[in-house]
């Protein structure tokens, strides 16, 4: 699904969804159609350059699925910062230090299609960024050679996806999501 309401491309679209959207809603950020998890959905045009400004560092969490056996210092090169390539600027950028941990695969993640590649060694991350560039966890995947197969942001600083399902969506109050987000109303 494509994490917006009009789009001229043929995908699902937001409006889709199960859900009576109030007029005017519209995403915070977003996630590209290979990536799932959390989105925040809201009329206030506000939250998000308050919530996605470079300067306020919210964290950003993200359970990360790559090819190959994940070292201790491919660990340390992520975490300390990748060159990556942001597109239309045509420029390197270096990423900033991140948190990142090898972990376990998390246990009821939604199921997807198999494919040839479920049978070769992976490895499961968790990324916590205070960033946002375009693609920036699998551009940073790449770089150190381990291709991103699944991406699922998890969470934005206290709001979390907890056992939401693809499709779920859950209306929250001003007070209570600008609580979570660690915003001041």
């Amino acid at each position: 699904m494509i994490s917006q309401f009009v789009s001229p491309y043929e995908q699902r679209k937001l409006g889709e969804l199960d859900f009576d959207f109030p007029e005017g809603t519209a995403a915070v950020g977003r996630l590209d159609n290979e990536s799932e998890g959390l989105l925040i959905l809201t009329t206030d045009k506000t939250l998000t350059h308050r919530l996605l400004d470079p300067e306020k560092k919210h964290t950003r969490g993200y359970i990360v699925q790559v090819e190959k056996i994940v070292e201790e210092t491919t660990l340390e090169k992520l975490r300390s910062g990748i060159e990556i390539l942001i597109k239309g600027q045509n420029r390197i950028y270096t990423t900033l230090p991140c948190t990142v941990n090898l972990i376990l695969k998390p246990k009821n993640l939604p199921e997807r299609e198999k494919s040839l590649s479920d049978d070769l060694p992976q490895s499961w991350l968790e990324f916590i960024l205070t960033e946002g560039k375009n693609r920036q966890i699998r551009k940073m995947c790449k770089a150190v050679r381990h291709k991103c197969r699944r991406l699922i942001r998890t969470k934005i600083e206290n709001l979390e996806l907890g056992d939401m399902k693809p499709g779920d969506v859950k209306e929250i109050g001003q007070e209570e999501l600008f609580g979570l987000l660690k915003l001041m109303n």
